[in-house]
């Protein structure tokens, strides 16, 4: 299925956190938090500025982002765990 986002929404995968702890302490899945980090898979087109021109989406897909623990709305796709969220919700692009 594909899903392409509208105005100023982002559709991001969530990737997945190290089992492990720097000390080598294995983190049982009970235990784990949702990744905060994930691949910026598709783009909307941008949102309406005050002057009706759209203003272009600053992240593209393929980006590694940081968003907020409880931003967006999750979804499946495909059998996968994806989220929904405006650009506003994505903290910062990982290079």
């Amino acid at each position: 299925m594909k899903l392409k986002p509208l105005s100023d929404r982002v559709l991001v995968k969530r990737l997945e956190m190290e089992e492990k702890t720097a000390g080598g302490i294995i983190i049982p899945d009970s235990a784990k938090e949702k990744p905060m980090r994930g691949e910026v898979v598709a783009v909307g087109p941008g949102k309406a500025g005050d002057d009706g021109k759209v203003v272009p989406m600053t992240v593209k897909a393929g980006d590694v982002v940081l968003f907020a623990k409880y931003a967006g709305t999750e979804i499946k796709l495909d059998g996968e765990e994806h989220l929904v969220m405006r650009e506003d919700d994505i903290l910062a692009v990982v290079d």
